[in-house]
């Protein structure tokens, strides 16, 4: 080897590990993701499959050599669903461990709390799974969401109470924290186009199943429909608490309360009860995506159950995945969030997300299920269907 090559090789070497020291996370190996997330607590399970999900999309793509040679890895933190240890724990990940990016948060509360640490340090912050309107702020330019936002999904179950089976007198129960008020507004809002108001309110406080005061505050107004912004334990204990005490309006909940875990909690007393998804059917075969989902799940997770909360995990992986594939070996965080913001549209494998300079949210897609007899979820387009 000529003196003058084997100074380019050098000089080549050396470039490739400083651009690894340039970006926290990413060596010549790997690339480190941090999730801080409810691994215990009420919302338990919403975490536990964020992580599960994005973990099957990172081992898919490292059993097929990684990204350009790089391995994807996940440090997952437990915050418990509380905003305080969401804080401690965005800090650990991105000043002690040194994470690329975070991903899969999980609520509202813990993002309010860990989504400006994210952004003074320019950490990007990814497909948290909550739908809250304060994180389509297009001032947040290092958060990218996936789903359709809560407003969307209690306007979707207005239009369905309202249009499909002409009901007007509508009552709601929320979490008494950022999440709650934010589906709240959404509700009342979806209502007032409608000249409509909620005929009454029950609340109960966040990590807990305190809500017989609710459930009595809801009886008072006499409602046809019940729309649930909360958790799958203390959506599933009013619904139970209800039908024990002859309480029997048509209940209605959205995504965030976990539907694989809600209908465990509540078996047979689920029967007819609709909740509105942001990601399609995970046991679909259109599009192609689920499949993709099903058998990734399979292959690394064989005992796990294929869910909506996994499935939305397993996009959020496929999502970096394309966004870093993009990149070549020339990683950045720049990169990542360029390849989203200026892609006229990410296909993956038929589920199209859509961003743009001023717009963070891929996905505007609802999909409306309702529990069946058996447990299980069924898709319907009407409320009108539901059997």
């Amino acid at each position: 080897m000529s003196s003058a090559l084997a100074l380019l090789v050098v000089a080549l070497l050396i470039a490739d590990a400083a651009q690894g020291k340039e970006q926290p996370g990413v060596s010549d190996r790997s690339i480190l993701f941090g999730q801080s997330a409810a691994f215990s607590g009420s919302a338990r399970e919403l975490g536990r499959n964020m992580r599960l999900g994005i973990q099957v999309a990172f081992r898919e793509v490292n059993e097929q050599g990684g990204v350009h040679g790089r391995r994807l890895e996940l440090l997952s933190l437990d915050d418990g669903y509380e905003p305080e240890a969401a804080i401690d724990n965005t800090l650990q990940l991105i000043e002690s461990e040194q994470v690329f990016a975070l991903i899969g948060a999980v609520g509202t509360p813990t993002s309010r709390s860990a989504v400006p640490i994210a952004e003074d340090a320019k950490v990007p912050y990814i497909a948290p799974l909550t739908g809250s309107s304060f994180l389509r702020d297009p001032k947040w330019r290092g958060v990218v969401n996936i789903r359709a936002s809560y407003y969307q999904e209690v306007e979707e179950i207005v239009a369905r109470l309202t249009d499909d089976l002409h009901i007007e007198r509508i009552a709601v129960m929320y979490q008494d924290d950022s999440f709650g008020r934010d589906g709240f507004r959404g509700v009342r809002q979806a209502l007032a186009s409608r000249a409509l108001a909620p005929v009454a309110v029950g609340v109960y406080p966040r990590n807990t199943k305190a809500v017989k005061a609710a459930l009595l505050d809801l009886r008072s107004g006499h409602p046809q429909a019940v729309i649930l912004i909360g958790t799958y334990q203390p959506v599933a204990t009013l619904i139970a608490w209800a039908r024990a005490t002859n309480f029997t309006p048509i209940f209605a909940t959205i995504s965030f309360v976990g539907s694989n875990a809600l209908a465990r909690e509540l078996g047979p007393a689920g029967s007819g009860v609709f909740v509105t998804q942001v990601v399609p059917f995970p046991t679909a075969t259109v599009p192609a995506i689920a499949s993709a989902y099903r058998r990734a799940l399979a292959a690394y997770a064989p005992k796990a159950e294929p869910g909506f909360v996994s499935f939305e995990a397993y996009l959020a992986g496929r999502l970096v995945i394309a966004a870093l594939d993009g990149c070549g070996r020339a990683v950045s965080r720049a990169c990542l969030l360029d390849n989203l913001r200026r892609a006229e549209v990410i296909d993956l494998e038929g589920f199209e997300l859509r961003y743009g300079d001023s717009d963070n949210q891929g996905s505007d897609a609802i999909f409306l299920t309702v529990l069946n007899s058996d447990g299980q979820y069924d898709p319907i387009r009407s409320l009108k269907d539901a059997p």
